[in-house]
């Protein structure tokens, strides 16, 4: 079987990582001098390890709401005898000064600091500490660094804790004593957004060696200084940097050049024009060019052949065949060509393997893929390009268009815009259409991601497309790994005060779904979050209002699936005045039936909890539950759960009721004729994980009417879903129990009669295994077994230790190549 979309495990060094991680205490640390967290004294981590645990560690900060930092790990990597930092990569305000100084006796190679906006000037001082290793650094969006914070000198002593640490570094004085001298093996340099007030060429003018050098979004007096590496520089970003002819002219001169840069924002702000002049002297003088980027630019109208030539032939990536004229004088066509927002990008014949655009998905996929680390404005309008692609057209690459949304919402977790656009992709490409095509790692990923921006932004519409996205997802199922988190986030969305409508309505279809089907531990704890109370601050919001819509129906169903087999959660709902509301609701909107359903159904699973039930015997109660036996709302289903309801309180006998009206025999009288009168052939709307609330009510005598109600609802549930629940019976032990019903001699006759019937269950021969694995000899008699091959089920009787002479009757038949199995369960009278 195909493997499906992402379904690559983590490696088994990721998964150590993340579980030294997560429990560092327990494996290679130790709780030192006043709490200190302290690496134990016989531990030696070569680089390979460190740089995984520190990288790994920062994005477990930044995407795992579950994961909980530590005030002093950096302090771990502070001694080189025991720990190697090679390649570091630090991201966001949560990195401080001091934890750059606590690794400043390590030697790093690379050191990537991207929007560290807490970072002052005491960090330039560590940086320092760095120049005779650094080969790479970035200082991306750290435009605070270049500044004193609070004042201080960058020579400030190092034991000094600033007292205003904690808060995020504010320019204030710019730091002027700082220089790259001595950083003499830098080769590559990103100082993506340094501030105006810096000057970029005295800055830049010790490095000698550099390479690499990024100065997006930086103002440049003067280019000339960019000559200094016109024999060695490979690669030279400009982003949404002001283009001149003189600039350009500078440029070109960078004859060692491989990579360029020299894309703008958006064309709607850009002031320069692209001729055909200017990308003929980019491809004429620059010609080991192998990557371009222009994006973002106005380009002249002689730059592409007349549209009737370049649309002939199927699209080439030759540069004879180019449709952009000044890429005809190409050697080869380039490895990655940037036309993000241009005209360029709608042509034929583009010469470049990979390119950035908005013609078609693999444009706009390469355009996320190209820019979403250092261009989240860009990468925001491509991912919005994708959401339209998945939402009228069809996405054929879904793993990489998951991937990169999912990669984009990892990385800017902080970026309103990009967790809007993102989770609205995700929403139409986690959709049924695409569903088959996706593993559990893959789908976990998402639900993760989704979560994140849930907790990160309260706001409207990244709300309203995360719990949409969520609803692609098979409930409880998909969502049982982050449990308890998406329950929490839900129930805050669910707050008084939050009165968008269509938010709420979403909430609380996810919230009832979320507590179906689930584990009563699971309930339990939900309940302990404060589900019960939010859910009736709803159902308390809506009669105030006197509407009755889908939240206050969802409200109730929420509930009803929250207390079942859960006296714990049952008890909330008395204490919460769950009663009171029922009573209201039921004044209120009389003529709704499936908010009668719901009520009922709960109060069924308040009146199974035998210390609950004397706060439901009282005569306002009882008189309700009495008139809702002759309800017919919604099939039998309102009449069916009040009886339920009844039937429970009948069984902890007369002597329990205390009141004079209604009488007790009134009431058990209306219980049969309610009883009577329900189609036994009915279909359900009902699902029941166990029957032994049910089962508890037969093998007695206190209340026959509440045995007649259960051996009822026995009867229906078996005969007419005979596959699901006739081994859910025999499971429970409810085939000895129906046969003592019809031992007592306070059974009635229409009781025991229907004790009598048979229920009757058919299956494929393949399945047969599963029924006798739920058999034992005591219920195996009463069994008609009808299979064409009598020593196939011989076999696997005698596995369970029984034998065939245990069947009332076993028929071997043969019907051609089918297999026919056909199992009938009667009670032996």
């Amino acid at each position: 079987m195909a493997a499906k979309a992402g379904d690559n495990p983590d490696s088994l060094m990721t998964l150590a990582t993340i579980f030294c991680l997560r429990n560092l205490r327990k494996t290679m640390c130790y709780q030192g001098f006043r709490s200190k967290l302290s690496l134990r004294s016989d531990i030696f981590l070569p680089s390979e390890i460190c740089d995984k645990l520190v990288n790994t560690y920062m994005e477990l900060v930044h995407t795992d709401s579950n994961f909980e930092p530590e005030e002093s790990f950096f302090q771990l990597f502070s001694d080189p005898r025991s720990t190697r930092l090679t390649r570091v990569q630090l991201r966001e305000d949560f990195v401080r000064d001091r934890d750059l100084e606590a690794i400043k006796r390590q030697d790093p190679i690379e050191l990537h600091l991207t929007y560290c906006n807490s970072l002052s000037s005491r960090s330039l001082k560590t940086l320092t500490c760095f120049r005779e290793t650094l080969v790479s650094l970035c200082l991306f969006g750290c435009s605070h660094i270049f500044y004193r914070k609070g004042g201080a000198p960058l020579a400030c002593n190092e034991d000094t804790e600033d007292e205003d640490e904690e808060s995020p570094a504010s320019r204030q004085a710019l730091e002027t004593d700082f220089s790259f001298e001595g950083f003499n093996r830098l080769r590559l340099l990103n100082l993506g957004g340094l501030p105006d007030e810096v000057d970029a060429e005295s800055l830049l003018r010790p490095l000698k060696s550099l390479i690499s050098l990024d100065l997006s979004n930086v103002q440049l007096p003067g280019t000339a200084f960019l000559t200094q590496w016109k024999d060695r520089l490979a690669s030279l970003v400009l982003y949404n940097v002001n283009l001149s002819e003189e600039l350009i002219s500078t440029v070109v001169e960078l004859s060692n050049l491989r990579h360029l840069d020299v894309s703008w924002e958006t064309r709607r702000t850009s002031k320069f024009k692209m001729s055909r002049k200017v990308l003929t002297a980019i491809v004429q003088r620059l010609v080991n060019l192998v990557s371009l980027d222009v994006s973002g630019h106005i380009m002249s109208d002689n730059c592409t052949v007349p549209h009737f030539e370049e649309a002939m032939g199927r699209p080439s990536i030759e540069p004879c065949k180019s449709s952009i004229y000044p890429f005809q004088e190409l050697k080869r066509p380039l490895q990655f060509l940037g036309l993000y927002d241009t005209t360029l990008c709608n042509v034929t014949h583009i010469p470049a393997h990979k390119v950035t655009g908005s013609k078609n998905e693999d444009q706009v996929l390469n355009a996320i893929e190209a820019y979403t680390e250092f261009r989240p404005e860009l990468a925001h309008r491509a991912i919005n390009q994708l959401f339209d692609i998945a939402r009228i057209q069809h996405c054929s690459q879904l793993l990489r268009a998951l991937q990169l949304v999912i990669a984009a919402l990892k990385c800017h977790k902080y970026d309103k815009s990009i967790q809007v656009t993102g989770s609205a992709a995700l929403f139409y490409l986690t959709n049924t259409e695409y569903r088959s095509d996706q593993s559990v790692r893959l789908r976990r990923e998402v639900i993760q991601v989704l979560l994140n921006g849930m907790e990160q932004y309260q706001e409207v519409t990244v709300q309203r497309n995360c719990c949409l996205t969520l609803c692609n997802f098979s409930i409880p199922e998909e969502l049982e790994f982050q449990y308890s988190r998406v329950n929490q986030l839900l129930l805050k969305i669910l707050e008084p005060g939050r009165q968008d409508e269509s938010i709420q309505r979403i909430a609380v279809h996810l919230c009832n779904a979320l507590v179906c089907q689930v584990a009563n531990h699971q309930k339990e704890a939900v309940g302990k979050m404060g589900f019960v109370k939010r859910m009736l601050n709803l159902i308390q919001k809506k009669l105030q209002d006197r509407l009755c819509d889908q939240v206050m129906e969802f409200a109730w169903s929420a509930l009803w699936n929250i207390t079942d087999e859960t006296p714990d959660n049952c008890q909330m709902f008395l204490n919460c005045r769950g009663m009171s509301l029922f009573l209201e609701c039921l004044q209120e909107f009389p003529d709704k039936q499936e908010l009668h359903r719901n009520m009922l159904g709960l109060l069924g699973n308040v009146a199974e909890v035998r210390a609950l039930r004397p706060q439901l015997l009282t005569p306002q109660f009882i008189s309700v539950f009495s008139n809702l036996l002759d309800s017919k709302a919604d099939g039998i289903e309102v009449s069916y759960n009040a009886c339920g309801v009844l039937s429970h309180i009948m069984f902890d006998g007369p002597e329990v009721w205390s009141m004079e009206e209604p009488l007790r025999d009134t009431v058990m009288d209306k219980m049969w004729d309610a009883i009577q009168s329900w189609d036994v052939t009915s279909r359900r709307n009902i699902n029941y994980r166990s029957f032994e609330p049910i089962l508890r009510l037969l093998p007695q005598s206190i209340a026959p009417v509440s045995q007649h109600w259960a051996t009822w609802a026995l009867f229906n549930l078996v005969s007419v879903y005979p596959s699901k629940y006739c081994p859910l019976l025999i499971k429970e032990g409810g085939v000895i129990l129906l046969e003592k019903v019809l031992e007592l001699d306070s059974s009635k006759p229409e009781t025991k009669d229907m004790a009598r019937k048979k229920y009757v269950s058919e299956s494929r021969a393949e399945n047969v295994t599963p029924w006798i694995s739920v058999m034992t000899r005591s219920y195996c008699r009463g069994m008609i077994v009808i299979y064409e091959d009598v020593s196939k089920l011989r076999n696997l009787v005698e596995v369970k230790n029984c034998c065939v002479s245990d069947f009332i009757y076993l028929i071997p038949v043969s019907e051609g190549r089918r297999h026919s199995l056909l199992i009938c369960f009667v009670t032996v009278v």
